[in-house]
């Protein structure tokens, strides 16, 4: 038992007991280190305790039975043949009772106060008991033989102290404790269906979509003015209506690399009421069908080879104030103007300022009506439906969006045979007031030498309207 590797043990209660007894031995603090540690009895280390108590049993008995016979036989001198069978069986039943005594479970009762089968510390390892240190020190108590040994070890070999008697106390699990014995069921295992092993990478789906180059812009608006005048209005004026609607589609591809192909709509359409004019009941005021489509190549950064095509006509017939006259119809006039130049994209002012220029040297220009009485009045020779010519032209075409809620569409557009020339100039100033009202501006002066000259404004003509109501974009 004393051959055992012991295990350190520290406590602060066991310390300080340790440290009472180094006071009074004479023995240096340091030499009693007593670490604590969790007790547990490992299976091989407990058999080989087992065998170990086996043999020296098995000596003892053997020494017990030859001693209790000579004494038997110097004493009460009997012949071992005429000696009863009840002597033997005396001995091996008290031999069994010890044996029982010692190992049954419930005599380890390892309390510092207990007293009971001590006997148990003979097959243990070398282990701090508390009642040994209490009785060294009580009054008149005298410590057995087997309590000195201990008491020297404690003294004299500290090291070989493994273990406390408190924790062998709280990690023993009494035999009584277990009421239901385990059974292991082996076919479990059969039982369970095998899991499937996660792949370490997961699939990934890609999708490949087909880019798409057509972005397409709109803008809307619907404005309508009403204006009263009673008949005895010092100033004199009549009262009308007035509405205006305009539409603007664009459907514009640009593939980021060479190809660029923008196509633009115009619709617009305006009517007016007066009680002043008794042959009809409303007259046109803005009446405008125009496409505009350009297709480029790319030269540079912001230069593109480029043809444009310009088409144009109107919606129905204008007439003026109590005159059956028509002035224009649909494709009355229609003109047509397809060119071959240059275009320059147009981002300026930190993007505020956005369009293009389009610069053609060669252009070939239509002027078509289907009334002939319309043919001299458009610059068309008397009893012909159409005018060809050829010559130079250009388009410029800007949105500057000067304030956060204020914009300036403009559009210049100029053709010229060197003996005519066309020039318009198509100003429209928006302010919205939020997502959906907004007040417009619109102001367009036209040069048109291709005419009959005015006794007023010569070959000018002007055009300007104000109007508040519905606007809405995307």
């Amino acid at each position: 038992m004393l051959s055992l590797k012991p295990t350190y043990l520290h406590s602060p209660t066991n310390k300080n007991n340790c440290n009472l007894f180094a006071y009074f031995y004479r023995l240096p603090q340091k030499s009693i280190v007593i670490l604590q540690t969790k007790a547990y009895l490992k299976p091989y280390f407990y058999q080989t305790i087992l065998a170990f108590m086996k043999r020296f049993l098995t000596a003892l008995i053997l020494f017990f039975l030859l001693f209790a016979n000579g004494f038997a036989q110097t004493v009460h001198p009997i012949s071992t043949k005429s000696a009863p069978k009840d002597v033997y069986q005396y001995y091996l039943d008290s031999l069994r009772i010890t044996k029982d005594s010692i190992f049954n479970a419930s005599s380890f009762t390892l309390s510092p106060n207990t007293k009971k089968n001590k006997e148990v510390r003979l097959f243990m390892p070398t282990t701090y008991y508390h009642d040994i240190i209490h009785n060294a020190f009580a009054p008149n108590t005298t410590l057995s033989s087997f309590d000195k040994t201990l008491l020297n070890i404690y003294l004299q070999h500290p090291s070989l102290v493994g273990y406390s008697s408190k924790d062998l106390a709280n990690d023993i699990t009494e035999i009584e404790d277990i009421k239901v014995p385990i059974h292991h069921d082996a076919d479990l295992v059969k039982k369970v269906k095998e899991k499937t092993p996660e792949p370490a990478t997961a699939p990934v789906k890609v999708m490949i979509t087909k880019p798409n180059f057509w972005t397409f812009k709109g803008d809307y608006s619907l404005q309508m003015m009403q204006n009263f005048v009673s008949g005895n209005w010092f100033q004199g004026g009549e009262s009308n209506y007035a509405a205006l609607g305009s539409v603007i589609m664009q459907a514009n591809y640009n593939n980021k690399q060479k190809v660029k192909w923008d196509n633009m709509l115009e619709m617009r359409f305006g009517i007016q009421s007066s009680r002043s004019d008794s042959l009809h009941s409303f007259k046109s005021t803005d009446d405008l069908i125009r496409l505009t489509s350009k297709f480029g190549l790319q030269a540079t950064k912001h230069w593109y080879y480029s043809v444009q095509l310009i088409a144009n006509t109107q919606f129905s017939r204008s007439y003026k104030a109590n005159d059956p006259k028509i002035y224009a119809d649909f494709l009355a006039p229609f003109n047509l103007n397809l060119s071959v130049g240059m275009n320059y994209s147009v981002d300026w002012l930190n993007h505020k300022l956005k369009g293009n220029i389009h610069l053609a040297p060669l252009a070939y220009n239509l002027k078509y009506t289907r009334l002939l009485d319309l043919s001299s009045r458009l610059g068309i020779k008397e009893g012909k439906h159409s005018l060809h010519d050829f010559g130079s032209e250009f388009t410029l075409q800007l949105e500057w969006k000067l304030l956060e809620m204020l914009s300036w569409r403009t559009r210049l557009y100029g053709y010229t045979t060197y003996s005519r020339a066309e020039l318009e100039w198509e100003n429209i100033f928006s302010f919205k007031f939020n997502k959906y009202i907004s007040t417009q501006l619109f102001i367009y002066p036209r040069f048109d030498d291709g005419v009959a000259h005015d006794d007023h404004y010569g070959f000018w003509q002007i055009k300007e309207y104000a109007s508040v109501g519905f606007q809405y974009s995307f």
